[in-house]
């Protein structure tokens, strides 16, 4: 349980902002296990901001207080995601083949395809949540925080790791069959609570569009990359979330 908890841990330093004192905790085999706690993690940064998004609504119109959600996810987190969507517009939006896609990626410098697909990406998840009633939106970050993690845990487990280096190193050899039955668990647990909380046929477009997310991302990238990198695991993340958003809105309306 003390191996568990440390990997716990380290998949929390790893996703959030959270201070989280790893020098005791770190090893590489516990590094290669975070990921089995991803959606988890995920889970629990959505409700953190369903938390906020809740406080909000005592003080603020609930739109407004759906900005101030969102951008406490965005503080949470660092933008760890969204930064890899926007490095990974920028690469295949800009690299003519798989190298300089690549060296693109690894430019800290934002570009035009990043910036536009960061601003699009923004409008997307504040529109179909506002599209929401107030207390689906709850559910909504929840679900789609957790269940899109999961989603980039299974570009890992059914992709190939594309550079020598870079934030994804460690799970460069792929995930555990125990890893990926762990967060398989986790992802099927947040769907069955979000299924007590929302309608079953609306919870179910909501993963139809997060299945729909993850594939469109996949295909954007994977042809050129010939596999992965880090950066789009969080393009994969960010994506298969916006699709959980607007299918559930479209069910919705």
């Amino acid at each position: 349980m003390k191996n568990e908890a440390a990997i716990l841990l380290l998949a929390m330093q790893f996703l959030t902002r959270i201070p989280v004192s790893a020098a005791t905790l770190y090893t590489t085999e516990r590094m290669k296990a975070t990921t089995r706690y991803y959606p988890l993690v995920g889970f629990l940064i959505g409700g953190f901001c369903a938390g906020v998004f809740w406080l909000a609504t005592l003080v603020f119109p609930s739109i407004l207080a759906l900005v101030i959600a969102v951008a406490a996810g965005l503080i949470l987190t660092g933008g760890f995601h969204e930064d890899g969507l926007a490095d990974t517009f920028d690469g295949i939006g800009g690299g003519q083949d798989r190298a300089q896609a690549l060296r693109i990626m690894k430019d800290s410098r934002l570009g035009t395809y990043g910036t536009l697909a960061l601003v699009m990406a923004l409008i997307l998840k504040l529109g179909s949540l506002a599209a929401l009633p107030a207390p689906w939106i709850i559910a909504a970050l929840i679900g789609a925080h957790g269940l899109s993690r999961l989603s980039s845990v299974l570009v890992i487990a059914t992709s190939t790791y594309a550079r020598d280096d870079g934030t994804a190193k460690p799970v460069a050899d792929g995930i555990s069959a125990a890893s990926l039955a762990i967060a398989l668990v986790s992802g099927l647990i947040g769907f069955a609570v979000m299924i007590w909380w929302l309608p079953l046929n609306a919870s179910a477009a909501a993963v139809i569009g997060l299945v729909a997310g993850h594939g469109l991302m996949r295909l954007a990238f994977e042809r050129k990359l010939q596999g992965y990198t880090g950066d789009t695991l969080g393009a994969v993340q960010q994506a298969s979330e916006i699709g959980f958003y607007l299918w559930l809105a479209a069910w919705a309306s």
